[in-house]
């Protein structure tokens, strides 16, 4: 028997409350429910960031955001991109012999040929490097080339080519990194999925289009995991789900997608509980005892590690991680793990006293966001949306200077006992000034040390 195969599926903006096992039926997602039963549950999974691109980053290197300089989801200027000294996953479970390929969202480089998940570990790409595409009026990378929509829905197609890639490659090792950008908007899906849940009459129809675009995706996720079934090697693959970030709650009226997750606080672009709580499902038969839940804490920086572990493939030399080795925490053989973690994420160049947060044990500090951190000027969004519609005839990015503006001063930091608050209910930084200043203090030395990595990023812009 080969080394163990790796299908990491990424989904876009999904959190907790979109499983219809945590929301008591709202939604439906009937594969994803039989899956948890059937895997290791993490119930303290963080992702990396609030939003995409920097998540993204550390799920691929083991890696704080900061340090890869993928920071913001402005792939116009270049924000997004993961520098070129960073060692991904697929360059890891390539040089350990894997067939690697990546189908779906990149979001870590957009522009530029050094940046294309070709040039990054993957022997195989099919999809887009930007932020979103439209689900029917699409245009995909394939390697380097690009092909015109055909009609088929977007979702529809990444399942396609994954189950292509599993055929072609179920005689050797693989890793697959299958990467959803279902729910994420546009809010698109097809019409029998939508109606289910529309003629409820409990949902805004911007909640019943994500409930019906999530459903068609938990189809396609059968069908993946039916391939890997039909090729017989389910047994021998490492099936691992997760989503990128918390929920997105926008829209207004009949198109708002604001909607339950769990009563955690905050949603996706914040740093409390609903922005970077997201779920980890892991089913590997032939090496994980499943239908268990793991309640230690775990980061996104911690996969890469805890694959190469998994697969007995040898970490090649690179920047120093940031993540650690949890397989032995999920196999019940200990329970150490990394309990400080750190957060932080605002537009353009990072400020650390807007919308951070550091877990220490069952404690979490947060500061909140600034709301003149967090805006965008009208001309980075409008390159962006340009930039994306026209993926064939990119090859550079913006180097004006960010645009200036006047942050003023931040709101007190608040403090949280995960464990007796997970909710975030209860603010407990005017009873606990020592412990606030204390990791106010860590908080800042993290910061500092990112910071100063990213300024030694030698790309050549």
């Amino acid at each position: 028997m080969h080394k163990p195969n790796v299908v990491l599926i990424l989904v876009d903006d999904m959190g907790y409350g979109d499983f219809s096992a945590f929301n008591d039926g709202l939604s439906h997602t009937p594969t994803l429910d039989a899956l948890m039963s059937e895997s290791v549950c993490f119930t303290q999974q963080y992702c990396a960031s609030p939003v995409c691109n920097p998540s993204r980053a550390a799920l691929m290197t083991g890696r704080y955001p900061h340090r890869t300089g993928s920071i913001d989801t402005l792939d116009a200027r270049g924000l997004d991109r993961l520098a070129l000294r960073e060692v991904t996953m697929g360059d890891m479970l390539r040089a350990g012999g894997y067939a690697t390929g990546l189908i779906g969202k990149w979001h870590l480089g957009a522009a530029d040929p050094r940046y294309h998940p070709n040039a990054r570990g993957f022997d195989e790409f099919v999809g887009f490097r930007g932020g979103w595409w439209d689900y029917y009026d699409w245009m995909l990378d394939y390697n380097g080339s690009f092909k015109q929509t055909d009609g088929r829905y977007l979702t529809d197609v990444f399942t396609d080519e994954a189950v292509r890639f599993i055929q072609r490659h179920s005689g050797e090792p693989f890793f697959l990194h299958l990467t959803y950008n279902a729910p994420h908007g546009p809010l698109q899906c097809p019409d029998e999925e939508v109606a289910p849940f529309a003629e409820t009459g409990k949902f805004t129809t911007g909640v019943s289009i994500l409930y019906g675009m999530i459903k068609r995706m938990d189809k396609g996720v059968a069908r993946v995991l039916a391939a890997l079934e039909d090729q017989g090697v389910a047994d021998n693959t490492i099936v691992m789900f997760t989503s990128d970030n918390g929920p997105q709650f926008s829209g207004e009226g009949d198109m708002s997608i604001t909607r339950f997750n769990c009563g955690f606080n905050g949603c996706k672009g914040v740093v409390y509980e609903g922005g970077i709580r997201v779920p980890m499902i892991i089913r590997w038969p032939d090496g994980l005892d499943g239908g268990r839940q793991v309640d230690h804490m775990a980061h996104f920086t911690d996969w890469y590690p805890t694959v190469a572990a998994a697969t007995g493939v040898e970490m090649p030399d690179g920047p120093r991680l940031d993540g650690c080795d949890v397989l032995p925490v999920m196999r019940g053989e200990s329970d150490k793990v990394n309990s400080r973690r750190f957060w932080q994420w605002n537009r353009y160049s990072p400020v650390l006293e807007c919308n951070a947060a550091m877990r220490d044990g069952d404690w979490k500090l947060v500061r909140p966001r600034i709301a003149e951190a967090m805006s965008v000027a009208e001309e980075d969004l409008a390159m962006d949306r340009a930039t994306k519609v026209d993926p064939e005839n990119r090859t550079d990015i913006c180097r004006d200077p960010e645009p200036e503006r006047e942050i003023p001063p931040p709101p007190p930091p608040e403090l949280y006992n995960i464990a007796d608050d997970p909710l975030e209910r209860h603010n407990l930084a005017d009873e606990q000034p020592r412990r606030v200043a204390r990791m106010l203090r860590e908080l800042e030395t993290w910061f500092e040390q990112v910071e100063a990595e990213r300024a030694t990023i030698d790309d050549v812009w």
